[in-house]
């Protein structure tokens, strides 16, 4: 069978993350990747695309808003011959039944993130309910149960968010460089500590949550820019998966083909 190159695209607030694979479905051989922080998004038909194989097929999910979006089709119409596809959440869809009052609502990057994760654990062993955190510029804290439904979850700022909050409304605060410890003696590693300790505290308290609701220890998976400096400050193992979102969007371009 001929390949069929599939992009894949992750639009945060902060950066536009992608990466080419030699087929659209979960496993297939990643070709390249990068990532163009949204000032530097009209770089990529000269830049890092200008010489990858065609794609044949793309998909992507944003958050940043209709402008970025239309700044990053411009960029997709340029290069590659293919419709830009943009996930939108619904009420189900590859295995996730979304539980937020208003469906449609839910970031897509979340619903992504996800089916990701229900799909990797599944491929590890038996069906367990889930936490899934994703730390970037604003941090989520999702809880699904075994059977894939999703009950709901946090969103909170970001470590940055909460330093420049900081910053900005507390005299003689600047954004510090600090350390995370237990008993902090200066005003930088206080600060930092103490926004790195209110996100674990969010996280272990999700994990309560699922664990008390479900009757069952969850798997725990967390994705994003800065979860490698997140997981080791929380008291329970996390994988780190740097990949999920652009796993979620593998599995939804596959599940779509097939029904197709």
């Amino acid at each position: 069978m001929p390949r069929m190159t599939f992009l894949a695209i992750d639009i945060g607030n902060t950066r536009l993350k992608w990466s080419l694979y030699e087929a659209p479905c979960l496993g297939a051989k990643q070709i390249a990747s990068g990532a163009e922080f949204l000032d530097h998004i009209e770089r990529l038909a000269e830049g890092p695309w200008a010489d990858l194989p065609a794609a044949d097929s793309m998909l992507g999910c944003v958050v940043a808003g209709d402008a970025v979006r239309r700044r990053a089709e411009e960029q997709l119409v340029e290069r590659f011959d293919c419709v830009p596809r943009w996930v939108v959440s619904t009420t189900a869809e590859a295995g996730i039944v979304n539980g937020y009052d208003h469906p449609t609502r839910l970031g897509s990057d979340r619903w992504v993130a996800m089916i990701g994760a229900r799909h990797r654990m599944l491929a590890q062993g038996p069906a367990r309910p889930m936490v899934v955190v994703m730390i970037g510029t604003a941090v989520t804290v999702e809880a699904i149960d075994a059977h894939g439904r999703f009950l709901g979850g946090f969103i909170l700022p970001g470590h940055g968010i909460m330093l420049r909050a900081l910053e900005s409304g507390t005299a003689g605060l600047h954004v510090p460089t600090g350390e995370v410890c237990n008993f902090p003696t200066n005003t930088s590693d206080a600060l930092t500590s103490g926004g790195t300790f209110a996100i674990a505290g969010a996280i272990e308290q999700m994990v309560h949550h699922v664990r008390a609701h479900c009757g069952a220890e969850p798997a725990c998976y967390m994705t994003g820019g800065a979860a490698w400096k997140m997981a080791p400050n929380v008291n329970r193992a996390f994988e780190l998966v740097d990949s999920l979102i652009m796993d979620g969007l593998l599995v939804i371009a596959a599940e779509r083909a097939a029904a197709n």
